[in-house]
C-alpha cells in the first residue's frame, strides 16, 4: 500500500473543487454546487482559515479528500470536528482510504482533546451507512436538519 494524507496547500483549490463535483453528482446534488477555486483558495488558505482539508494520495496521485471545521458544544465545553466532505475516487475504493481519513481526523481529535467527530449522511446512501457504522459510527435519528438560505436568509437577515 502507498497510501499517504497530507494536509492540503495553496494550489490544491482546483482539485478539491474536482473532488467536490464528484461528490456531488455521486449525491444527485450537483445542480447546488456554485464554489469557485477562488472561493476554496480564499477560505482554505486565506489569513484565517476557518475550514481544512485532508487530501489522500496513493502513489503519488490524489485520490480522495476530507474537508473539516471545528464545532463547538455547549453541554459539552468543548470543540469538536464537524466532516463536512468525505470522498474518495470510485476506482480506489476498498483500499482503506475512507477509514484513514476518517483515522485521520480521529487522531486530531484525541490529540486536541476533542468532545466530538461528526457529519451527515444521506439516508438512501446504504454503502456509506454500513460503513461509518462499521467504524463506530452512530446515527443520530432523533435530530432534524435545519437549513435557511437563498430568500429566507435575506429576509431572516435584514429584520
Amino acid at each position: 500500500m502507498s497510501l499517504a494524507i497530507r494536509a492540503a496547500q495553496p494550489g490544491d483549490a482546483g482539485l478539491i473543487l474536482d473532488f467536490i463535483k464528484a461528490l456531488a453528482e455521486y449525491e444527485k446534488l450537483s445542480h447546488e454546487v456554485v464554489a469557485s477555486a477562488d472561493d476554496l483558495e480564499r477560505d482554505l488558505f486565506g489569513v484565517e482559515p476557518k475550514v481544512f482539508c485532508e487530501i489522500a494520495e496513493w502513489a503519488g496521485k490524489p485520490v480522495g479528500f476530507a474537508l473539516w471545521f471545528y464545532t463547538y458544544s455547549t453541554f459539552q465545553g468543548r470543540h469538536g470536528i464537524w466532516l463536512e466532505d468525505l470522498y474518495v475516487d470510485p476506482s480506489m475504493r476498498g483500499k482503506g482510504i475512507g477509514k484513514a481519513l476518517l483515522v485521520n481526523l480521529a487522531q486530531r481529535c484525541v490529540q486536541e482533546n476533542l468532545g466530538r467527530f461528526e457529519w451527515w449522511v444521506l439516508d438512501w446512501n446504504e454503502p456509506s451507512i454500513t460503513f461509518y457504522k462499521s467504524q463506530g459510527g452512530v446515527m443520530q435519528d432523533e435530530w432534524t436538519k435545519v437549513r435557511i438560505d437563498g430568500a429566507a436568509l435575506a429576509k431572516l437577515g435584514a429584520a
